[in-house]
């Protein structure tokens, strides 16, 4: 059975990332060797294509101990005076909906029950996300995720020298016929605006970081955040 899954490579030019629609054999069932398969297949597809020599699978069903670290299950960020928290929970943390959230109760919980929490589906429609004082717009879709998760992982500078030897980023798990954010796209724009020299000031300034990555009208940016935690 074949299958249709993005592999996402940096870029120099904005959004900073190449997103490749690719068509590979699925290896159908839920075990991890299973999955495993697939992202064998589907990384021979980057290589053949010539989109990327060294592709890394950016989940909990990697073969690489680095990819499972960089699961947003997984990537760990520490807080001040508090126990650290994954990246998972920082977003699921943050939604805003039409009758309620932040629900911030979701930092002290596991990563699963974060994400199936029944008030983020009993809610209403999602409307945006709030880091600390500053709320975030749900346009474009992967904006705030991207945000927090290359702040998270800028925080962990044993796996940000680690990718920078990949040069494409596969999620299996990651189907955009049902979802959009995606954590091997975020990994694929951190290596993209270290490439180009511009990252450090994106995490300065989320103003920057937004101007930066998309066609946006300055008088609209969003307040700088210094900290988003």
């Amino acid at each position: 059975m074949m299958a249709k899954r993005p592999a996402f490579t940096p870029s120099n030019l904005a959004p900073f990332i190449c997103e490749h629609m690719l068509d590979f054999q699925w290896h159908a069932g839920f075990a991890v060797s299973q999955k495993q398969k697939s992202i064998a297949e589907l990384h021979q597809v980057i290589v053949a294509k010539n989109i990327g020599k060294r592709p890394l699978e950016i989940s909990s069903k990697s073969e690489a101990a680095l990819g499972v670290a960089l699961s947003a299950f997984n990537l760990m960020i520490q807080r001040k005076q508090k126990p650290s928290v994954a990246l998972e929970n920082v977003f699921q943390s943050a939604k805003i909906f039409e009758r309620g959230g932040p629900f911030r109760d979701l930092l002290e919980v596991s990563p699963l029950e974060a994400k199936r929490d029944p008030r983020l589906k009993e809610s209403g429609n999602l409307t945006g996300f709030r880091s600390r004082d500053e709320i975030w717009p749900i346009e474009p879709k992967t904006l705030f995720y991207d945000w927090i998760y290359i702040n998270a992982l800028h925080r962990n500078p044993e796996l940000t020298q680690a990718i920078l030897e990949y040069d494409a980023f596969t999620d299996i798990e990651f189907n955009p016929a049902k979802s959009f954010n995606c954590q091997a796209r975020s990994v694929a724009l951190y290596v993209a605006l270290t490439q180009c020299g511009q990252l450090e000031k994106a995490l300065e300034d989320s103003a920057y970081y937004r101007q930066l990555v998309i066609d946006d009208d300055p008088s609209s940016s969003i307040p700088v955040q210094q900290s988003w935690i």
